[in-house]
């Protein structure tokens, strides 16, 4: 597997002394936000007794109008303090990428995976997107790319229209030593289901026809279904082994209902698993803490798509 970086000795070199440097600027964020919340408090606690005693409008718009205000000037107060976590968590990441080989970028566009899963329908519907924290270059001796996404639906109508978050998680993909046969994806239970319940025999999806396949043991039939063009290739895709490290790795990184799709050259993996790489803090006591954790959730994701890179199948099914 891959030889991941030490927290305790990037605190200790150039990372330390960049993030020592930066107590200062966060600080400084924290004071800003404090002082922009007075600010906003001296005119919009007069406007707001205005209002409600004195003009001639209804209660409920008056609430509205008035919530509205005060969310603007939270958020307003906010800008400080997310410009310097965004900053810190940057250089946190970078530095982690650098020491394996690796670029990082926070700000990034949908990729090739994310278009790729979206369209063997590994991820939900939905109206807008967004994308961050992308990880790409080459690891283990395969290309690798990772980044999170976090998709949106627009949902109610009038007063009650409102985004929804249908997914945020990670979107993985990894390059394999050879090309595999078919397409095989392993999707979560009754992904696709019939009208009158149960799973789909057979799904039509991108332009290619997959079979449901076996899976290998009945515990995991529960929580994954397996569609294929290739029975033989699925049955070695599917190994117990690398199961219980995706039911694991969903276990520890807090997420549910992944699904991983093997075709052409590459795996790609749609994680349900919130917010990652949030390596950003205002409190530079967090710094350690901080990178640990970030090195740690990257290493299981990296290591769990690297997994069947080890595995090799049986003689009897190589035949």
């Amino acid at each position: 597997m891959i030889e991941y970086p030490d927290a305790d000795r990037l605190m200790a070199g150039e990372l330390g002394d960049w993030l020592n440097g930066q107590r200062t600027v966060r600080e400084d964020a924290i004071a800003q936000s404090h002082d922009r919340i007075f600010k906003a408090g001296l005119v919009l606690l007069p406007l707001a007794a205005f209002m409600f005693i004195l003009a001639p409008i209804p209660t409920e718009p008056k609430m509205w109008m008035t919530a509205a205000a005060f969310a603007g000037a939270w958020a307003w107060s906010q800008i400080p303090k997310t410009k310097a976590k965004k900053q810190v968590k940057t250089g946190i990441n970078e530095a982690i990428a650098n020491a394996l080989g690796l670029e990082y970028c926070h700000d990034c566009e949908r990729s090739d995976p994310f278009d790729k899963a979206k369209a063997f329908s590994m991820l939900p519907s939905h109206d807008r997107s967004s994308f961050e924290d992308m990880w790409s270059g080459e690891t283990g001796g395969h290309t690798l790319m990772l980044h999170e996404a976090h998709l949106e639906e627009r949902r109610g109508s009038g007063k009650n229209r409102r985004w929804v978050t249908v997914f945020r998680g990670a979107i993985l993909s990894i390059s394999f030593e050879q090309n595999f046969h078919g397409s095989t994806l392993l999707a979560p239970d009754r992904a696709f289901g019939k009208f009158f319940g149960g799973a789909k025999d057979t799904i039509k999806i991108d332009g290619h026809i997959l079979d449901r396949a076996q899976m290998v043991s009945p515990q995991f039939e529960d929580r994954f279904d397996v569609y294929t063009t290739d029975q033989t290739e699925a049955r070695w895709l599917m190994h117990p082994e690398y199961i219980e490290r995706l039911l694991a790795m969903e276990q520890a990184l807090g997420g549910k209902d992944s699904s991983v799709l093997f075709s052409g050259g590459s795996m790609v993996m749609a994680i349900k698993s919130g917010n990652m790489f949030e390596s950003g803090s205002l409190d530079h006591t967090e710094d350690g803490r901080m990178v640990r954790q970030t090195i740690d959730q990257f290493a299981k994701l990296a290591d769990l798509a690297l997994t069947l890179n080890k595995l090799r199948p049986d003689d009897e099914l190589r035949a």
